[in-house]
Formats: structure tokens, sequence, C-alpha cells
């Protein structure tokens, strides 16, 4: 078993909390001191309330489906003896009411484009087998309820 924390901080300063005027930028404090400046989603809080610059909780959740799914997919090619040069990712999640009526991250679509070299390149079987397993392996895929969709862009593919 492993644990990860991460710290929230907010201050309110000198701002006036009962009006719910107050700022939501806060900082996520990572291990080995990373600050990252959060707020919440200008599409839930309006500026100037929210930070449109920091990252919010909906964007932290589908980069952490993006960045895990890259990370198990990275590993899988290498045993496989496939070079990847350059990885990018355009994940979009979209938020709507769930089955129950709440609102949830209900889909998020990952748009891996992927780049190999070498004298052994993938051929489009193989990169969808790569991300199938990727997703079966991901730690967060598999914690969430949320679809999780793969539509990968093929580069330089056989």
């Amino acid at each position: 078993m492993a644990q990860y924390s991460v710290e929230t901080i907010w201050s309110r300063g000198d701002q006036n909390f009962l009006d719910n005027r107050y700022s939501r930028r806060h900082i996520l404090r990572f291990d080995a001191g990373l600050d990252v400046s959060g707020s919440s989603s200008p599409q839930v809080v309006p500026v100037p309330y929210s930070d449109p610059k920091s990252v919010d909780p909906e964007e932290a959740f589908v980069s952490s489906l993006s960045s895990c799914h890259m990370l198990w997919f990275l590993s899988i090619a290498v045993k496989r003896k496939f070079v990847v040069d350059h990885y990018q990712d355009t994940a979009v999640g979209v938020m709507a009411k769930n089955e129950l009526g709440k609102l949830a991250m209900t889909v998020v679509t990952l748009k891996p484009e992927v780049h190999f070299s070498g004298d052994q390149l993938p051929s489009r079987e193989d990169i969808d087998q790569m991300h199938h397993e990727a997703h079966e392996e991901c730690f967060i895929a598999n914690s969430v309820k949320t679809e999780i969709r793969c539509e990968p862009v093929y580069g330089n593919v056989l």
C-alpha cells in the first residue's frame, strides 16, 4: 500500500467572507515542495473570484487521467522495444449530469499523439493494444466511474 498526500492551502486575508465575494485562489502543495496555483473553475465561479490562470479541480482531474495513461503507455512501449520520441495528449473532460442527476465529469477523452523512431515502428494495431493496456493498468482510471475514451492521433506508424 502506498499513500500520497497533497496540501491544499487557502487563507481569507482581509477579504469579507460572508458576502461570498472572496477569491477562490489557493495553493496546491505537492511532495518535494512544489507549489501550484489552484482555483475554482471560471466556468463554475466567475472571474474575479476564480483565477483562470490557475489549475482548477476539473483540469487537475483530466490531467491526472492523461498523465497516468501516458506513464503506463511509455512503460509498455519500452518493454516492447518501441522508441518513443514524443508523446502529447490534448485531453478533454465533459462535465454533465450523471445518472443520479448530479454534475460530474462524465466523459474524459484522451487524444494522445505519439511519435516513434528506430528500426522497429509499431503498427496501428500495436498502438491500439498499448493504449488499451495502458488504460487497463492506469491507477486513476481504475479509481473513477467516469467513462474514459482513447482516440489516438496516428503519426509515424506502419
